[in-house]
């Protein structure tokens, strides 16, 4: 159900703050979509926020967010439906996160990405090496 609903995203064009399945999302806003469509509505209002995620401040507001509303599994512990957490520069806050569509020797995750929109990619290495947490749907909504 979670990837099914992933799925119809792709194509979808990249859009900062965005979330509307076909018009645009950023990765946030893809997350947003597929929890709306598992649960019927957001469990808060999201804040504006910067390209950068308050990188300056080295705020986790991300990270926080995907602790209050998703369920913090082993980093590892690799299942469809997951939801995975990237820090995309060492020294940077957690901003990008993905929904797992594949595990395995195929492993892949749907994301939004600047310049490509919403697209399914391999878990490849430098991915990876990226990933900071990973987290699950709650399931007594589902």
């Amino acid at each position: 159900m979670i990837v099914t609903e992933a799925r119809r995203w792709l194509g979808t064009p990249y859009h900062h703050q965005a979330s509307s399945l076909g018009a645009g999302a950023d990765c946030l806003g893809l997350l947003r979509g597929v929890w709306r469509a598992l649960y019927g509505t957001e469990p808060e209002q999201v804040p504006p926020y910067t390209h950068d995620w308050s990188e300056p401040s080295r705020d986790e507001a991300l990270w926080r967010a995907a602790e209050r509303h998703l369920l913090r599994k082993a980093k590892w512990a690799a299942d469809v439906g997951d939801v995975v957490l990237f820090r995309m520069r060492e020294a940077g806050v957690a901003k990008h996160l993905g929904i797992v569509t594949e595990v395995g020797a195929n492993a892949s995750f749907i994301h939004a990405f600047s310049g490509h929109g919403v697209v399914e990619s391999p878990f490849s290495a430098p991915w990876q090496r990226r990933l900071v947490a990973r987290f699950a749907f709650p399931k007594e909504v589902l």
